[in-house]
């Protein structure tokens, strides 16, 4: 394995855990998963966006900075591969589709002080999953506060996730996702193992699943 730390992203509902599962399995890998469900503005959010955005994200970056630091930082001395299902960056990604202009800038300033203190992933893999599949994927795990996003908010924070990763010369494996099944087809996940096991360069790498 040539990495050391490798973060999933990919919109709500493309299967970042189930893939990060499955690959610290397969890769004996130190596994760090979001705690999302501990975010109590989350079901707020969802029914008044416009009261609760900035408390839900400035919970999860604090979450998440806490959770990065604690577990990146340490050393494993019988693991040395960490997955993680989420990038810290995209603490500044939903800001920006969350938030208005003035609390974004806020938000961005206290964000930058804080990921300078964050190991970042030398790998990055990005489920490009269609809003379709996603909100097939969001009521198959049913989740209730979920249920009425609308196609449009996924769209919105599909359009940032993929500007950013064009924008920064980051080393991602691309997959498109739409018909994804890493649990019940072995070769979906083996293109994604495959993928890391070899040696590319800085950038993003297109993989379709057969």
């Amino acid at each position: 394995m040539n990495y050391h730390f490798i973060t999933i992203e990919g919109n709500i509902g493309a299967g970042k855990t189930t893939l990060a599962h499955l690959l610290a399995k397969h890769f004996n890998a130190r596994l760090v998963l979001e705690e999302f469900a501990d975010n109590p503005f989350l079901p707020k959010f969802y029914e008044n966006p416009g009261q609760f955005a900035f408390p839900l994200e400035l919970f999860f970056m604090a979450e998440r900075f806490k959770q990065l630091k604690d577990l990146i930082h340490t050393k494993d001395l019988f693991q040395s591969l960490t997955i993680s299902d989420y990038l810290f960056n995209k603490c500044l990604l939903f800001a920006k589709v969350n938030l208005p202009d003035e609390e974004f800038r806020l938000y961005q300033r206290l964000f930058d002080i804080i990921n300078q203190q964050i190991t970042q992933p030398d790998m990055l893999i990005y489920l490009h999953t269609p809003v379709k599949k996603l909100q097939q994927n969001i009521k198959k795990r049913n989740r209730s506060y979920e249920q009425a996003i609308p196609d449009e908010y996924l769209f919105n924070i599909q359009e940032t996730y993929t500007q950013y990763i064009r924008q920064h010369n980051i080393k991602t494996i691309f997959i498109d996702a739409s018909n994804a099944d890493f649990t019940g087809n072995e070769k979906h996940l083996q293109v994604v193992i495959d993928a890391l096991d070899k040696d590319v360069d800085n950038g993003q790498h297109y993989f379709t699943l057969p």
